[in-house]
């Protein structure tokens, strides 16, 4: 048994390394072809870009905006302020989009109403919000904290409606025949094994609420503190490519390290406790 044990730990090894490998070579041949096209493969003969650095900077020139300004405290102090912004406003939209899913899978009139207002405002960019948001809340954090509330809560209040609509009846049967109150089968039977569902729109909500984030930080400027969108529209504005392509790469490091860090592995769990058909 433990042999076996020890083989299926060293096989699952042996894949994960695979794909790891896989995925770092891709990115890796990407790199080299930037690097190629934009004349800063000079020792392979590579040396005239396609473009001017202007419009496209090489990979050594985004490098060493990244090394600058992060050995500076500049983009540090940035990703602090802006995930600070992320996370009030994610939280919020959690608070209010769990209880009004659980709302409207409960009521039909909850669905009829709140329900379709969700799904209307779901289908609207976030991008959206920010004009108003400027002239609601002003150039201020609350305006900030608006847009991602708004990108995150009809994102939680769906996916959390669709969980608890497809937890298998039997398991608030067998709650009730055993005494339970209807709240205490909401709470502790319903909600756990619709958990599954509502992790699958927090990660959805996450990636709402990130790009609403970048785009509201792009138009609002608060004095408070700049974040990492206001990096990306002043390289714009300074025509500073190698910033703008700089504070990209951030901004998709940041998304994809929430999701395969914190997102994917306790929806993985969670499908596998519950049974719900994922490896």
């Amino acid at each position: 048994m433990r042999t076996a044990a020890t083989a299926c730990c060293t096989l699952n090894f042996c894949i994960t390394m695979k794909r790891i490998l896989i995925s770092v070579s891709f990115f890796v041949g990407i790199i080299i072809i930037w690097a190629a096209l934009t004349g800063d493969l000079a020792f392979l003969g590579l040396d005239e870009p396609l473009w001017s650095p202007y419009v496209m900077p090489p990979p050594s020139r985004v490098a060493l905006y990244l090394w600058d300004n992060t050995v500076n405290g500049k983009l540090p102090l940035a990703m602090l302020v802006t995930l600070r912004r992320l996370l009030i406003g994610y939280a919020i939209g959690l608070v209010l989009g769990v209880p009004l899913g659980m709302l409207t899978a409960r009521f039909r009139w909850a669905q009829d109403t709140l329900g379709h207002l969700a799904l209307s405002f779901q289908a609207l960019p976030s991008v959206c919000w920010v004009p108003l948001a400027c002239i609601w809340f002003g150039q201020t954090e609350a305006a900030l904290l608006f847009v991602v509330i708004m990108g995150t809560m009809w994102s939680v209040l769906l996916s959390t409606e669709n969980g608890i609509r497809n937890v298998p009846p039997i398991y608030a049967r067998a709650a009730r025949t055993m005494g339970s109150p209807p709240f205490h089968t909401l709470i502790f039977v319903t909600l756990p094994a619709s958990a599954p569902f509502i992790v699958s729109g927090m990660k959805q909500g996450w990636a709402f609420a990130w790009r609403s984030l970048m785009a509201a930080e792009i138009y609002v400027s608060v004095i408070s503190g700049f974040g990492i969108g206001q990096y990306l529209h002043y390289g714009r504005e300074l025509q500073r490519m190698d910033q703008v392509i700089g504070v990209m790469f951030i901004i998709i490091l940041v998304g994809l390290l929430a999701d395969k860090l914190i997102f994917s592995p306790v929806e993985r769990f969670l499908h596998r406790r519950w049974g719900t058909g994922r490896d």
